[in-house]
């Protein structure tokens, strides 16, 4: 994504080169990107619940299915190594990866060919690539990384295919996610340090009003949540961290 024109750039430099440095480590459960291999099944969960409930009705998608995507292309924004476009296309989609960084793409591509799977990968910021529209967006932990928040989901926005479905997470801006997600997950190496600047949280009112300037009305929201006994998991907390998903407005 960074090597757009300066109008189209809402991905800080800074930030794509901080998730370069981590690229190698990306597919380590044990390593510096634990949390996310933590998260990665209760967003599944999400997603699963969220394209049951989209398609589901209209196209007899039935919730037993190994494939609910089969035939649907889906694009994955800020893919990092790929932990979510795999499982998109192991869920039956043509899958499109695209990060800022050139080194996470990289490291992308050999995973998915080495696991057997055919995924796009590219990397540039997502309003310069020749892409077209897609059944299916995903943006996961992005957006508080995005310098222009609006602009960036103008071009989100841009990429749902009519009838489509987007699907985002980020951390809340609460005092509990400053003390957690900054102060003690970096302070006790949960996360690299330098992962969260919490000034750039983004509220679950903030995101609705957003994404409605965008176009966009959310269809459904969880917290992630996490419990003593049940690790991370949806919630109705939304404390620390939320998902979402949303369609193009009628």
């Amino acid at each position: 994504m960074g090597n757009a024109n300066v109008s189209n750039v809402t991905i800080r430099p800074e930030e794509a080169e901080f998730f370069s440095g981590l690229a190698r480590d990306w597919w380590n459960p044990k390593g510096k990107m634990a949390s996310l291999h933590q998260v990665n099944p209760v967003r599944m969960q999400f997603i699963r619940s969220a394209i049951d409930a989209h398609w589901g009705a209209d196209e007899g998608i039935d919730s037993r299915s190994l494939k609910p995507l089969a035939g649907k292309s889906a694009l994955d924004i800020g893919c990092g190594a790929g932990l979510v476009c795999e499982p998109l296309s192991r869920l039956g989609a043509e899958v499109t990866g695209v990060d800022a960084s050139a080194e996470n793409v990289s490291v992308a591509a050999t995973h998915a060919e080495a696991s057997g799977l055919d995924i796009r990968y590219m990397a540039g910021e997502v309003a310069s690539l020749d892409i077209g529209q897609f059944d299916l967006v995903t943006c996961l932990e992005v957006i508080e990384h995005v310098a222009d928040k609006r602009a960036f989901l103008k071009d989100v926005a841009a990429r749902i295919a009519p009838g489509g479905l987007l699907i985002m997470s980020t951390p809340n801006r609460t005092a509990a996610s400053r003390i957690l997600l900054v102060g003690a997950a970096e302070a006790i190496g949960y996360v690299p340090k330098g992962t969260h600047h919490w000034s750039d949280f983004i509220t679950p009112d903030e995101f609705a009003d957003l994404l409605s300037e965008v176009g966009l009305e959310i269809t459904q929201q969880r917290g992630i949540a996490y419990g003593i006994g049940k690790g991370l998991h949806l919630s109705d907390n939304d404390a620390l961290n939320y998902i979402l998903s949303a369609r193009l407005k009628s």
